[in-house]
């Protein structure tokens, strides 16, 4: 520990309380909605997090978190000396859009609708943390935004800023679950806050009725290879068929589980403008999506999470949101150019969308079935891939 950050510890023992209080109100003012503090032990439910990984439930997010597990151990890997673990909620866009009324866009989960929150959080952290080593002279900090290997949820659970809901989310009496998490590690010793006692979602189960996909298999454990937005932002292949009348129209995320939460209700969101709609929809055009070539793709979410999905996945699910609403998702004649123009994309994984999508109108819209299977069987004839041809021939209607 620095010495003149031992002097002042010493000889001033009160100075962290009132450091902390002022540091609490500089925190609302960058734009954070609640801050929570615990000691930096290490979380207490590793052994969960290692048995889910066991369990295979990680989906395709295992050999990252696999890779980076010894660093999860103790925040001293991510910043040495660390004493205090300083966790910052920050509320989002809590409003729901009712997609039933616009089955021809794609739904997108709310706390993408603005810029990336990536980006807006560590800009308030780095000057969060400015401001308490220039409080606290000898002392450092280091902030976090889910993209270091830190339980972010563990320790702002034992912070006291909400217990864990049986659909895995971390939940506030007062403010529902719409809300990112951030940490500022530090080397100051500050009063602790306590965790929550009690576990308020009692006997509901709304959340795990919910899931489409079935993937909340018990409470509080989530299944990533199921999870409608496991496999929307981070799965970018194709998607097992059975799911896929599952997804609706989520193109990127799901709320479903939070949805139904009652604690939601509370929700109080936020009028934050950097977390509020971009310039994009917030539930874009499934047919204009379609046509996006890569540098469209950059420009169009330039600054937004939805990046994260990458063009391929994010059109591989809006091809599949438009083969779940055939009828009344958009102008029959555009969208069956968009599918068209999908089928011979560079992608594999985009074309055997495409294919299974106009499968599905093909069986739901008899007047362009002939149309249909014309564009399916050219393509086959050139197809090299062959999930693409199995696609393609089922589309068809053809049997294996």
């Amino acid at each position: 520990m620095p010495p003149a950050f031992q002097e002042q510890s010493a000889e001033r023992p009160d100075e962290g309380k009132r450091v902390l209080e002022r540091l609490r109100q500089e925190s609302l003012r960058l734009g954070f909605s609640r801050l929570g503090v615990t000691t930096a032990e290490p979380p207490p439910r590793l052994h969960h997090f290692s048995k889910w990984l066991d369990r295979g439930f990680a989906g395709v997010m295992e050999g990252w978190m696999r890779r980076h597990l010894s660093l999860r151990r103790s925040p001293d890997n991510l910043l040495p000396g660390v004493q205090s673990v300083i966790m910052l909620a920050t509320d989002y866009d809590a409003r729901r859009v009712d997609s039933s009324e616009n089955p021809g866009r794609g739904q997108i989960a709310r706390y993408a609708i603005g810029r990336d929150y990536h980006d807006v959080l560590r800009s308030r952290l780095n000057q969060l943390g400015g401001w308490l080593e220039e409080a606290m002279p000898g002392c450092k900090t280091r902030g976090v935004v889910d993209s270091a290997p830190l339980a972010e949820r563990e320790f702002a659970a034992r912070a006291g800023l909400g217990w864990f809901g049986k659909n895995t989310m971390l939940i506030d009496q007062r403010a529902g679950s719409y809300f990112f998490l951030s940490g500022l590690l530090t080397t100051v010793s500050f009063p602790v806050d306590y965790p929550v006692k009690v576990d308020h979602c009692g006997t509901c189960t709304a959340c795990l009725d919910i899931c489409p996909t079935d993937a909340l298999p018990e409470p509080r454990v989530l299944d990533a290879n199921r999870c409608i937005s496991a496999l929307t932002i981070e799965d970018h292949g194709p998607i097992a068929e059975s799911y896929r009348p599952h997804f609706g129209n989520w193109i990127f995320g799901c709320d479903l589980c939070q949805e139904v939460c009652p604690w939601n209700r509370y929700a109080p969101g936020t009028e934050d403008p950097e977390l509020q709609s971009m310039e994009n929809e917030e539930m874009p055009s499934l047919v204009e999506l379609l046509s996006l070539d890569k540098s469209a793709f950059r420009e169009k979410f330039h600054g937004s999470p939805i990046l994260r999905a990458k063009r391929v996945g994010l059109l591989r699910s809006a091809a599949i949101a438009l083969g779940n609403h055939p009828s009344a998702s958009c102008d029959i004649s555009a969208g069956l150019h968009s599918l068209c123009k999908a089928l011979q994309d560079e992608e594999p994984v985009l074309r055997g969308a495409a294919a299974w999508a106009l499968g599905q109108w093909r069986q739901r819209i008899p007047t362009i079935a002939t149309l249909i299977i014309d564009a399916l069987q050219a393509q086959l004839g050139n197809e090299q891939d062959d999930t693409v041809q199995r696609e393609i021939r089922s589309g068809i209607g053809q049997s294996e």
